[in-house]
C-alpha cells in the first residue's frame, strides 16, 4: 500500500496528523507493506523569504482568534508529546525545506525522508528554527542521517526547484486544498490530523478493498472504503479543528 501525505512544514496540524497516522501505523499488522512519502503543499507560496515572529505573522492574517488557535493546537500537541512553543516559532517560505524533502526522498528513501519530515517539524514549532535558513536545514538532515556535504551543496543550488513546484501545482490540480491530506493508493483521500483510529480503519479498509479487487471484485462493490474529510478552516480561520486549509481567493 502507498500512502502519499501533502503537508507543509508551516502547518501544525501537519505535525499533529503525522504524529496521529504514525501511531495507527503502529497498530497496523501491514504495516511493513506499507509505502509512506511526503509530498509538498504550501499554504502560503507568496510568502517572503525572511523569518518573521509566528506572533506577528498570525495576529496580522487573523487578529486576536489567532492566541486560541496556538492554544488549541497546542494543547492538542501536548495529548501527543509534541511541543508547539509559538513564542520561538519562526516563520519563513517553506520552498526550500521542501525541495530538501524531495533530495532526501531521491537520494535516501522514503523512510530517511519521514525521519527529515519529523525533524523539520520538531524544529520549527518546537525549538525556533528557521526553516529558511540552510545551515539549520543542513544541520537538520545531517542530525536524522544525511550526509552533510551533498545535502550543503544541494541547498546551495537550485535542484529540484521547478519539480517541487510541479508537485505543488499537481497537489492543486487534485483538488487538494488543505492539509494534511493523505492519499491512499492514489484514490481515497483522508483529510486532517484524524485520531489515530481513524487512520488505522482506513489502512484497514484500504487493505480490504485492494484484496476484493485482485480477487475480481469490481470497484463499488462494497467494498470502497470511505473517504474521511477534516472539519477545514474556512477562508478567515486558517489552521483550525482538523487542518489548514488556503484561503479563498
Amino acid at each position: 500500500m502507498k500512502v502519499e501525505i501533502y503537508s507543509d512544514i508551516a502547518c501544525p496540524w501537519c505535525h499533529l496528523g503525522k504524529k496521529r497516522f504514525e501511531r495507527a501505523l503502529a497498530a497496523f499488522p501491514g504495516a511493513d507493506r506499507v509505502e509512506v512519502v511526503y509530498r509538498p503543499f504550501q499554504l502560503d507560496p507568496t510568502a517572503p523569504e525572511e523569518p518573521r515572529p509566528h506572533r506577528e505573522v498570525l495576529a496580522e492574517k487573523y487578529g486576536p482568534q489567532s492566541v486560541a488557535m496556538d492554544e488549541r493546537i497546542t494543547a492538542l500537541g501536548a495529548a501527543e508529546n509534541l511541543t508547539f512553543d509559538f513564542d520561538t516559532v519562526v516563520e519563513n517560505n517553506s520552498l526550500l525545506a521542501h525541495r530538501l524533502l524531495r533530495f532526501a526522498l531521491q537520494e535516501y528513501g522514503p523512510a530517511a525522508q519521514a525521519r527529515l519530515k519529523g525533524r523539520l517539524l520538531e524544529a520549527h514549532f518546537g525549538e525556533g528554527m528557521d526553516i529558511g535558513d540552510r545551515e539549520e536545514l543542513t544541520d537538520a538532515a545531517v542530525a536524522v542521517g544525511l550526509d552533510r556535504d551533498p545535502v550543503a551543496a544541494f541547498l546551495d543550488g537550485d535542484e529540484l526547484h521547478d519539480e517541487v513546484l510541479d508537485e505543488i501545482d499537481e497537489a492543486r490540480q487534485r483538488g487538494i486544498t488543505a492539509v494534511p491530506t493523505f492519499v491512499f493508493e492514489g484514490r481515497w483521500a483522508v483529510q486532517g490530523g484524524q485520531e489515530p483510529a481513524t487512520f488505522l480503519d482506513v489502512l484497514h479498509q484500504v487493505t480490504a478493498a485492494t484484496a476484493a479487487e485482485s480477487a475480481g471484485a469490481r470497484p463499488g462493490d462494497g467494498a470502497e472504503p470511505a473517504a474521511v474529510p477534516g472539519r477545514t478552516a474556512g477562508p478567515d480561520a486558517a489552521c483550525a479543528d482538523d487542518a489548514c486549509e488556503v484561503p479563498a481567493p
